[in-house]
């Protein structure tokens, strides 16, 4: 059986340096109610990667799941960052590390 996680980058935008802790909070308060429904495998932000505040990986039932969640991410409906989403297929033991 297939497995997909969902990977989004979020970007940092032009207004990005005007995010306040109110956002922040925000911010971390979707990301709980999403854990909490178990839709999160990995979040996190980076350092030292210009351009790029962090990432979130989703445990969705498909991209568009995965999609719709990224755009109430409140930096990106809130103007101070956009994302990319990618499709990442799962190679572990439980499948041969997707050897046939």
């Amino acid at each position: 059986m297939e497995k997909w996680l969902y990977v989004m980058t979020i970007k940092k935008g032009k207004t990005y340096n005007k995010v306040t802790k109110a956002v922040i909070v925000r911010h971390v308060e979707n990301l709980k109610r999403l854990d909490e429904e178990g839709k999160i495998a990995l979040c996190g932000p980076f350092k030292g990667y210009p351009g790029v505040a962090g990432m979130v990986i989703f445990k969705t039932k498909s991209l568009e799941e995965a999609d719709a969640l990224c755009k109430l991410e409140p930096l990106v409906a809130e103007g101070y960052a956009t994302y990319t989403l990618a499709a990442l297929q799962v190679a572990d033991k439980e499948n041969n590390y997707l050897l046939p």
